[in-house]
């Protein structure tokens, strides 16, 4: 049986249920997703290559953590699950930065964004997810924008704000 997803409303409110298959399958309906931003401790940026084999921005460079929210998940909980698959890292204390719709041919998402450091390691446990993983300085970032490198929808959080996170050395927490 396919998973559910909550659909939202553009304020923010869940109205019902779907499942997963029919909110990519032109029907544009508005759901939920995760996306988590890792830092090093010298200010790069993870990122997560898309397989080949993904039906949406197949073999792009990726937000390190980004899923759906499950019909009555909670937020911290699919954050959590979906860091565990997709990066393998299980200790992890994330702030919320940020939220937004974000809508294309593909899909209509409302996304909630997290950021959080780690230097790793980095174990990701569902294979056929992620192909690769690497941190993205500044100048790389900005240069492979617009070279259809990069998914859309990361450019898009790259230039409203998240590229000038990147590259701060974090303080040391005491």
């Amino acid at each position: 049986s396919a998973e559910w997803v909550p659909l939202m409303t553009e304020d923010g409110q869940v109205i019902g249920g779907a499942p997963r298959p029919l909110v990519h399958n032109g029907s544009l309906w508005l759901h939920p997703v995760v996306h988590l931003h890792v830092f090093s401790s010298d200010g790069k940026l993870l990122l997560q290559l898309r397989p080949k084999t993904k039906k949406i921005q197949p073999g792009r460079w990726d937000t390190a953590v980004g899923g759906h929210i499950t019909y009555g998940e909670k937020l911290q909980d699919a954050l959590k699950r979906e860091t565990v698959e997709e990066i393998g890292l299980t200790a992890f204390d994330a702030q919320l930065i940020r939220k937004y719709v974000w809508k294309c041919k593909d899909e209509h998402e409302y996304v909630f964004v997290f950021r959080t450091h780690s230097d790793g390691p980095f174990n990701p446990r569902n294979v056929g997810e992620v192909d690769e993983l690497r941190f993205w300085s500044k100048e790389e970032l900005a240069n492979a924008i617009g070279k259809g490198l990069l998914t859309p929808n990361l450019e898009n959080e790259l230039s409203e704000g998240l590229l000038e996170l990147v590259g701060r050395r974090i303080k040391e927490r005491r």
